[in-house]
């Protein structure tokens, strides 16, 4: 099965990878270096009711043999994520990213002010923490941009002071000074799996 770049899936047989219980469907996916590694697979299986003897009971009375149905979504879950870490090269989506944004301070003055960004993120369904280390702020932009945290939002007195904050987003030398609960929004929003985001 394959996706071609006008989004259709392709599906042919697969020679000489026939089960010796039944037929099955299995997907496979492409790396980013172009290797192929089965995953999830949807597999008939005629062999195991016989031999655990397995029946049901029709409508009329009469013992039946059911049909089993192996499915594994994903396959192996390690291979799976292995893929899926590769195909980013770890920059996730925000809505995927297992830690999506550190507030991080220039000053121990923005300190409570961090915590009360962080806390409302959270509040959010965020996924955040606050960096307060007395580091120098391009320390701390270098070593969560080598984390691939996919949003940095900075304070410091000033931002305190007017509550907002200066968005960074990974990837982008950019910085964006707006509104806390404007900014937080956004990522919120941002943060949503598209399955559910409607």
């Amino acid at each position: 099965m394959t996706r071609e770049s006008n989004g259709k899936i392709t599906t042919g047989v697969n020679e000489g990878e026939g089960t010796f219980y039944g037929p099955k469907f299995e997907y496979t996916l492409r790396d980013a270096i172009g290797r192929e590694w089965q995953m999830g697979t949807t597999q008939v299986d005629f062999n195991l009711p016989e031999r655990f003897d397995a029946f049901y009971v029709a409508a009329d009375g009469s013992k039946k043999r059911p049909v089993m149905i192996h499915r594994a979504i994903c396959g192996s879950m390690e291979r799976f994520l292995g893929i899926l870490i590769e195909s980013y090269a770890g920059h996730f989506p925000l809505w995927l990213a297992p830690e999506q944004a550190v507030v991080a301070t220039i000053t121990s003055e923005a300190d409570d002010y961090a915590h009360r960004v962080t806390e409302k993120a959270m509040a959010m369904g965020l996924r955040a923490r606050a960096d307060l280390r007395n580091e120098k702020i391009t320390y701390k932009v270098r070593e969560h941009s080598h984390a691939k945290v996919p949003a940095l939002l900075v304070v410091g007195k000033k931002e305190a002071a007017e509550g907002l904050v200066s968005l960074r987003r990974l990837g982008s030398q950019d910085q964006k000074v707006m509104p806390m609960e404007e900014a937080l929004a956004l990522l919120a929003k941002e943060a949503t799996p598209p399955d559910l985001a409607g």
